[in-house]
């Protein structure tokens, strides 16, 4: 037969190794290399390829019967649907889209043009995945329970800096969704899926990044398919040397681990035998041009990497990779001091761990999955930006385990009177109906009452985050939909022997129309009027006080402070002095519970038309303060 003639769109970077295939499998004569798109001219040493960076004439000209694509990722789609309709089947390197919405839509060309598009996942050329895949079904492994992957590279800085989209999520407002999953783990999660035909449930995903990059260095991923079966995959490019990144699955009478680089299969048996495999690969480009010359199956069509592009928009829509705080890096400068590379100590043994145990990172305990405040080099809080909570609670993220510079808790998480209490927040009881206050809503002439209204502070991203504080974006969803977006801003900083947590949030209308704030009291509970900045202190403290009088004159007060102490189980004394300009009433608390908060809507609703910004800073100081020391503190806070 004839070569095939075959034309290559996009031959800088890894487009180099296409270029390899292309010249041993010329020189077989099994293809002619009759073109080479790409923006820029490239050398060829082999063959007289026209060359040109309109892909749909060059392929016109050259009577292309196949395009290699090995361009930036949200081209993709444009590229393989110019080639298809231009009469050329198509082998796509992966990831095969950026979304799905971008996958249906080279789905559709294949559909109409009755061609071939085969994705680039050269480990599903392995025979070691069929061969896995008889072995779970045979039973043979018992009942699998879940897989898990693991992959741990070192990249230099210059890797992010490589092309234009390298380590970027989007690119001119386009999405590109480059990272360690999506790009050189692709294969893991690819593989993974390959081994299963249930669909999927629910995919978690776990963003981070060490380099100074939109897009993940270190993450991980969790697919619950409808069968019940779980995938886990952990990553990173930040170890220390290249560890071969590895499949185990998990059966209740053995395992068997797939190194889908080296296509080895190792079985373990619960009786105790153990074997290794070593199988063949077969060329994902000859595949195809077998497919084209004699209609072989092909081993990666489109259609199998549906599931793998679901994962893919499961991390485009995620929120924002977290930066990997400094102190827990091993940073490399050169002899000019720039950065050439990080490590994360640890890692390794981490993406092992996942693997075996089918867990996240921050289900493993990673330090650097915690979002944390330093004062001084002293953690004084956490930040639970995901809150694993019932509907009821009206999830929302929170500050915990707040303390003073001594160590001394100041905050309570859904203390037993009123579990819905989280911390350090923002809860407001009735926001356009919806309840971001939790528990039971008040109804006016009825009481408190359950109702199906409960709504969820989603987290957006980060737009900043270091151990000083963070900048976040949030969104208000209630039952109907989106009600407003927040931009929270907390930071923390010291004061004397203390630490000021000074937390501002600015609420903007997504609606178009009004927004109402009530409270409890706008509907009859006088002096219910609880709504915006929330502080629950420990109700196990005792001896509670509150200046600059006791809770009838400090609740519904409209003063620039008010303070609250009390003493802990131990005997330490604790004092938090509150601070705002807005002029706002206080609620306060003593009795029945320790808690001080604004009141947005103390009498009467506040309406929201556009924007609603409110800061309180809150002095966490140690011991039992007089009121002179708390008026000093509060004048020094200058609002």
């Amino acid at each position: 037969m004839a070569p095939v003639k075959v034309v290559l769109a996009g031959a800088q970077g890894h487009g180099r190794h296409h270029l390899g295939v292309l010249r041993l499998l010329a020189d077989r004569g099994l293809v002619e290399l009759a073109g080479v798109c790409d923006l820029r001219p490239v050398e060829v040493d082999f063959g007289a390829p026209l060359q040109s960076p309109d892909l749909g004439d060059l392929i016109a000209k050259t009577g292309a019967e196949v395009t290699v694509i090995c361009t930036p990722i949200d081209t993709h789609a444009d590229l393989a649907m110019t080639a298809l309709h231009g009469g050329s089947h198509v082998l796509l390197e992966k990831p095969p889209a950026a979304s799905p919405e971008a996958h249906r839509r080279i789905a559709a060309a294949v559909a109409e043009t009755g061609l071939a598009c085969q994705v680039g996942f050269q480990s599903l050329g392995s025979a070691a995945v069929p061969a896995l895949r008889e072995l779970i079904a045979s039973g043979a492994l018992g009942r699998v329970r879940g897989i898990g992957g693991a992959g741990a590279w070192e990249r230099p800085s210059a890797y992010f800096t490589r092309s234009p989209w390298s380590g970027r999520r989007r690119l001119n407002g386009v999405d590109v969704v480059d990272g360690a999953l999506t790009n050189p783990f692709a294969h893991a999660v690819a593989t993974a899926l390959a081994l299963v035909d249930s669909p999927i449930a629910e995919i978690e995903t776990e963003l981070y990044h060490a380099h100074p990059i939109e897009s993940d260095d270190t993450s991980c991923v969790r697919v619950r398919l409808e069968d019940g079966l779980v995938i886990t995959i952990a990553v990173t490019l930040l170890a220390p040397e290249r560890h071969e990144p590895y499949l185990v699955v998990h059966g209740d009478r053995g395992r068997a681990t797939l190194i889908y680089t080296e296509d080895r299969l190792k079985v373990e048996l619960a009786d105790g035998s153990v074997t290794t495999t070593v199988h063949d690969r077969t060329g994902l480009l000859e595949n195809l041009i077998d497919h084209v010359r004699t209609g072989a199956e092909l081993l990666v069509p489109l259609s199998r990497t549906e599931t793998f592009t679901q994962v893919l928009d499961a991390v485009r829509l995620a929120p924002e990779p977290l930066p990997i705080p400094e102190r827990h890096q091993l940073v490399r400068r050169d002899e000019a001091g720039e950065v050439v590379g990080r490590i994360l100590p640890g890692v390794v043994e981490l993406t092992d761990r996942s693997a075996a145990e089918l867990a996240l990172y921050s289900e493993l305990g990673a330090p650097w999955t915690a979002v944390e405040l330093l004062v001084s080099g002293r953690a004084v809080a956490a930040y639970d930006w995901r809150p694993d909570l019932p509907v009821t609670d009206s999830p929302r993220p929170y500050l915990h385990r707040v303390r003073t510079l001594g160590g001394v808790e100041v905050t309570q998480v859904r203390p037993e009177d009123h579990v819905h209490h989280l911390g350090v927040g923002v809860a407001i009881s009735d926001l356009g109906g919806a309840n971001f206050w939790g528990g039971r809503t008040y109804v006016k002439d009825q009481g408190p009452t359950w109702l199906e209204n409960h709504g969820t502070q989603r987290h957006l991203a980060f737009t900043r985050l270091d151990d000083g504080g963070f900048a976040e974006q949030l969104e208000w969803t209630g039952p109907g939909g989106p009600l407003v977006r927040e931009e929270r801003t907390v930071t923390a900083r010291p004061v004397g022997d203390a630490w000021a947590l000074d937390f501002a949030f600015t609420l903007t209308n997504l609606t178009g129309a009004p927004l109402e704030i009530h409270s409890s009291a706008t509907k009859g509970r006088a002096g219910a009027g609880y709504g915006g900045f929330f502080w629950r202190a420990p109700g196990t403290s005792t001896a509670r006080t509150t200046l600059p009088g006791g809770e009838q004159v400090v609740h519904g007060s409209r003063d620039p402070w008010v303070a609250m102490s009390g003493t802990t189980p131990e005997g330490r004394d604790w004092t938090l002095v509150f601070v705002q300009a807005d002029g706002d009433p206080w609620f306060v608390r003593v009795e029945e519970y320790p808690g001080v908060g604004q009141a947005l809507a103390w009498d009467t609703p506040l309406v929201l038309d556009t924007t609603l910004t409110r800061r309180v800073v809150t002095v966490v100081a140690d011991g039992r303060l007089t009121e002179e020391e708390v008026s000093a503190l509060a004048a020094d806070m200058r609002l």
